[in-house]
């Protein structure tokens, strides 16, 4: 069973809440980080990335970043510009991009469920990342940045949070990005009660985004457990046992493309590559005006035909699991993969898995996608002009995904397998400085 409980949360004020918001910290480089902060002041990045309020020349990881977060912090609190709340509360969270809502509840995860693998997981962690936040964590005494989970649908859960939601919001703000954001307080501690019963009916809660945000909580929550019982205070239940979410329904989320760029198409022409990829793909040029795909694949070689059929505007966005498009040399291919390379298998049978097994690894050099320099990931909610962009600079490849499914994500998280890297691009991104979850 699930054990998912309510907090005291600390919150901005209302009138500061949609200025005070701000995107993952792991979404922004360090330039990109400092320029948000200048153009608005009040960025919770400026906790969560406190080198942007350094010079330049300190380090990113370097102690006085920590310490700085902490001070930036509780001075916003001492100053009443973020509030606790006085009693535990559950909260309701509402995003809208493009006209689609998707509803979460904020609450507190344990961290024995993530160590009893009642919260499962799908992705490695990198050490270098988690240091970072378990440093930023244990320096705060605060979690502030929310771990992605997913939930099978349970009807109880979401009743509550339908009445919930007919209450008046607690913050009611779009953001720049055209992302709206609203919402709620659930402190009857009847609902309270009803919606912690309910989800300890619930067996396995997944992490769908934050691996790293989730390893550093359950990390900082095991040394300040183990530093209690050094104390002789070990009998005492602390804030640190557990850590701050948005749990999320299944039926509510929506994966985008996580899509490969490679730099270079190792040492090979395209005619050649495309020659290779006939012995694992069908392989068909997009046609511009109808959007669908045409010409035998043996006649794709033909240069003269290539140029011919070329047409920069069109894009290829698989419309099924076993597609993926290809931008190469200014033209937009499909790969429909053999039957034979589809594996059925939680891991090995995804499309991320068959791409780098059969193409990425044999056919253009990239053995290990993690540390490999030559491929970067570029995330769905960029478009594939993005795509083309960066291949037009560099002369080579890009590969779109048709999207990995919630499904897909549990029969790997249910097997205690992972994924590759970078298989799943969640959209709306959760905001950072909303919810934040005290631990001292």
């Amino acid at each position: 069973m699930a054990k998912i409980t309510a907090f005291e949360g600390i919150r901005p004020r209302r009138d500061m809440t949609a200025r005070v918001a701000a995107l993952p910290y792991d979404v922004y480089s360090r330039q990109e980080a400092k320029a948000e902060t200048l153009r608005e002041p009040l960025s919770f990045l400026r906790i969560d990335r406190a080198e942007t309020q350094l010079g330049d020349e300190v380090d990113t990881y370097a102690p006085e970043v920590y310490q700085k977060a902490r001070d930036l912090l509780w001075d916003m609190v001492e100053k009443g510009e973020l509030v606790k709340d006085t009693a535990p509360c559950y909260y309701v969270y509402e995003l809208t991009m493009n006209g689609r809502s998707q509803t979460g509840l904020v609450a507190c995860a344990s961290v024995q469920d993530y160590l009893d693998g009642v919260i499962m997981k799908h992705e490695n962690t990198r050490e270098d990342k988690e240091q970072d936040r378990i440093r930023h964590v244990d320096i705060c005494d605060a979690q502030t940045g929310p771990i992605f989970l997913a939930y099978r649908y349970h009807d109880v859960i979401a009743a509550c949070m339908k009445e919930a939601k007919k209450t008046v919001p607690i913050f009611d703000f779009v953001s720049p990005d055209g992302v709206g954001h609203r919402g709620w307080m659930i402190s009857d501690m009847q609902m309270i009660r009803t919606i912690q019963s309910a989800f300890e009916q619930i067996s396995q809660i997944y992490i769908a985004d934050g691996h790293h945000r989730a390893a550093s909580a359950v990390k900082v929550g095991l040394k300040r457990r183990a530093e209690a019982e050094a104390a002789g205070k070990g009998d005492r239940e602390l804030e640190s046992d557990r850590f701050l979410s948005v749990l999320f329904a299944e039926n509510e989320l929506h994966i985008m493309d996580y899509n490969r760029v490679v730099r270079d198409l190792n040492g090979m022409t395209p005619a050649e590559l495309l020659e290779k990829l006939m012995k694992v793909a069908e392989v068909r040029r997009y046609e511009a005006d109808s959007g669908v795909c045409v010409r035998k694949s043996e006649d794709l070689t033909d240069d003269r035909k290539k140029k011919e059929w070329s047409n920069e505007d069109q894009q290829c966005h698989p419309q099924r699991k076993g597609q993926v498009g290809m931008y190469l040399d200014g033209s937009w291919y499909e790969l429909t993969f053999k039957k034979e390379y589809c594996p059925n298998h939680p891991v090995d049978g995804l499309d991320v898995s068959i791409l780098q097994d059969q193409i990425l690894a044999p056919m253009l050099g990239i053995g290990d996608p993690r540390t490999d320099e030559r491929i970067r990931f570029v995330g769905g909610i960029r478009g594939l002009k993005e795509l083309e962009r960066i291949v037009d600079m560099q002369h080579g490849v890009a590969f779109s995904m048709y999207p990995t499914s919630m499904q897909e994500l549990f029969a790997v998280a249910d097997a205690k397998l992972l994924m590759p890297p970078k298989s799943t691009w969640f959209e709306p991104k959760l905001r950072s400085g909303l919810f934040i979850h005290a631990i001292k």
